[in-house]
């Protein structure tokens, strides 16, 4: 029987051919989409975790609660040890000390008097002893434009978009005006080794990296920072670990009396993130509702149509005795492979669609010039394990409930009158 609803299949196109073009479709669609949701949200993810929030993050209690003022007076100290703790109790993470802070970059002339000036953005980490992977974690090496990489103390990066503001170039001496840990003034000079662009609005605009131990001489803060993060070994973020780990360091560091004790944040509970992430979890679901349901409107018409031409075949078939049960099931047989051959055909046309986005991307630079979120300018669709099942639910799934509701007419005729059909 299946060999014969099979050859039914590949000999009458009307039975095949528009159905699985349907198919093929909607499944293009639904992988291409889903490729396209899951390369855009992990940019978003991957960026705001190497940039700000990590996998993980350890703060001072009155730290969290104010971050988004960045209040480095609220700062942790004795960090040394409080790092070192964390690589022993949790060593299958990366745990690295940042400090950021903002302040005024002054950029003299050839007498030594200002030539321009502007508001930074400065994120220390380790630039220098190349021990925490810094370097490597935020790609430094290939987002230079001009000059070189931090060799010695005293070196920064600067943006290249802010150093063309301030007209200065790689070799040039600046000055960063600011305040310290206690709040007194603080100057520093520093050499600008070379310029970066990340290609992320927020860091290009106007972002400076100093290597931590040169902060922390500016700052006034030895053996502090303002935050401790935590990256996973593969550099993917898992929110059910992470939030197993945050509750578990919090019930054993956690003390509310003390504005000062170390909480620790997941990446989710930051930035207001959860929020985006969240939305996008359910756009992807409402995606699938979307696509399944006029799929399966569509394969229902479709299915109403074949069986009005069908009709005398189907009464043949009840006619000489096949029960009603089995004319039934056979046509869910057709629908399935025509379901499965459907979503093969279209998963291979929208991973083949999926592929030059991956490679390439799209550039969104003039929409995201003024983002003050960090969100990349290039978005890239990724090609996950996921990508090649997940066009097969609501491939099947539609043509088995097209199917299921036109086939409910089979139920419908009345055997007595089959004979009376067939005459005419």
């Amino acid at each position: 029987m299946i060999k014969f609803l099979i050859k039914g299949l590949v000999r009458d196109k009307n039975r095949s051919l528009f159905p699985i073009l349907t198919v093929v479709l909607g499944v293009m669609l639904v992988v291409l989409l889903h490729c396209w949701l899951t390369g855009v949200m992990g940019d978003f993810i991957d960026y705001n975790a190497k940039f700000v929030t990590g996998h993980v993050k350890v703060m001072s209690r009155a730290y969290a609660d104010n971050a988004d003022q960045i209040p480095n007076d609220l700062a942790l100290v004795g960090v040394n040890d409080l790092a070192a703790a964390l690589r022993e109790d949790y060593p299958d993470l990366e745990w690295v000390e940042r400090i950021r802070f903002g302040g005024l970059l002054d950029a003299p002339d050839e007498f030594g008097e200002t030539r321009a000036q502007g508001p930074c953005f400065a994120l220390a980490i380790d630039l220098l002893s190349g021990r925490q992977g810094e370097i490597e974690r935020m790609n430094i090496p290939d987002a230079v434009i001009r000059g070189r990489l931090p060799e010695k103390p005293g070196d920064i990066l600067i943006s290249e978009e802010f150093a063309e503001q301030l007209g200065v170039k790689p070799g040039d001496s600046v000055t960063l005006l600011g305040s310290t840990m206690y709040g007194s003034m603080a100057f520093y000079n520093f050499n600008i080794a070379g310029t970066v662009t990340f290609g992320v609005t927020a860091m290009d605009r106007g972002a400076i990296f100093v290597d931590i131990e040169d902060a922390r001489i500016a700052l006034d803060m030895q053996d502090a920072a303002g935050e401790i993060l935590g990256y996973t070994k593969n550099n993917i973020y898992d929110d059910l670990r992470a939030a197993e780990l945050t509750q578990r360091f919090n019930a054993a560091f956690g003390n509310e009396d003390d504005e000062f004790a170390p909480i620790m944040q997941r990446l989710r509970e930051q930035n207001e993130l959860s929020g985006m992430m969240d939305y996008m979890d359910m756009f992807k679901g409402f995606l699938m509702f979307m696509f399944v349901t006029p799929m399966a409107i569509v394969l229902w018409n479709a299915g109403l149509i074949g069986g009005l031409r069908r009709y005398g075949e189907v009464g043949v078939r009840l006619a000489i005795g096949e029960p009603k049960g089995h004319v039934y099931r056979s046509m869910l047989a057709e629908s399935l492979t025509i379901g499965i051959v459907g979503s093969i055909l279209g998963t291979i046309v929208g991973l083949c669609l999926a592929f030059p986005l991956q490679e390439w991307g799209v550039g969104f630079g003039e929409l995201m010039k003024n983002a003050t979120i960090m969100f990349p300018t290039r978005f890239r669709a990724q090609i996950t394990p996921e990508a090649y099942t997940i066009g097969f639910v609501p491939g099947m799934l539609s043509t088995a409930i097209g199917t299921s509701l036109s086939g409910i007419g089979i139920y419908k005729r009345k055997t007595a009158s089959l004979f009376k059909e067939l005459e005419a």
